[in-house]
């Protein structure tokens, strides 16, 4: 069985011709990835690294990553948005990129410890079984190597803002982009981290103020938050 919800995948890739538009629901992406990317930057260095982008989408992260350097693989299982993906990064020009539809699991199996940075942001929410796909992002990582997680905390203040206030009051995205029950809790994703043989290294909360429509990153992590992690040298 492969590790992804039907219903998403299609949901997202209903969406696919909007991704790169900064003005639809994908605004918000938009408006994190230089935050995030900055924040992956600071600690993994990745200019003329080998990264790999699991659950990428149409690609904003990964193809702002091969723009600063590094050698970019982008899975997903929705196809629109890799074409989306695919056909951005061709009109661009961006070298270093590639993207395959494949499952992060299957993946693992192909290549383990084959990349020195793994990013999984915004996916685990929509899988049914998150911790495999900590797992296999852990075994595709090198010995030292980084690995960077971002998801949504479960708790009555995010149900408020991430549904409530994005869904269906500031319409930042779409309705029924995320399903509460599927949020995780940081010390969730945190046992699974060590679970994996994945050391905790920084939990960077992300936050927003609707008034001024900026984000900037802080120790909140109670809505949206991301977690830096490093693979153990070995011996």
């Amino acid at each position: 069985m492969i590790n992804a919800d039907p219903q998403e995948l299609a949901k997202f890739s209903d969406l696919a011709h909007k991704w790169w538009d900064p003005e639809s629901e994908f605004r918000p992406m938009h408006q994190i990835n230089p935050l995030r990317l900055d924040w992956i930057d600071q600690f993994a260095a990745i200019s003329g690294k080998n990264v790999l982008d699991v659950g990428c989408g149409g690609g904003i992260l990964a193809e702002s990553m091969a723009r600063r350097g590094a050698k970019v693989l982008g899975v997903d299982l929705a196809d629109k948005p890799l074409k989306v993906a695919q056909l951005h990064a061709m009109e661009g020009g961006v070298a270093n990129l590639e993207y395959r539809s494949i499952a992060a699991e299957d993946l693992a199996a192909e290549q383990p410890g084959a990349f020195d940075v793994v990013t999984c942001m915004e996916m685990l929410e929509h899988v049914p079984d998150p911790s495999s796909i900590i797992r296999a992002c852990a075994s595709m990582a090198r010995p030292g190597g980084w690995v960077f997680f971002s998801t949504l905390n479960r708790n009555p203040k995010s149900f408020l803002f991430a549904i409530v206030g994005a869904e269906y009051v500031l319409k930042l995205l779409p309705k029924g982009t995320h399903e509460f029950s599927r949020f995780i809790r940081p010390a969730e994703l945190a046992r699974w981290i060590r679970e994996a043989g994945l050391e905790l290294v920084q939990f960077k909360g992300l936050e927003y103020n609707p008034i001024t429509r900026r984000y900037w990153l802080s120790g909140d992590t109670s809505v949206n938050y991301m977690v830096a992690c490093r693979k153990p040298l070995q011996g």
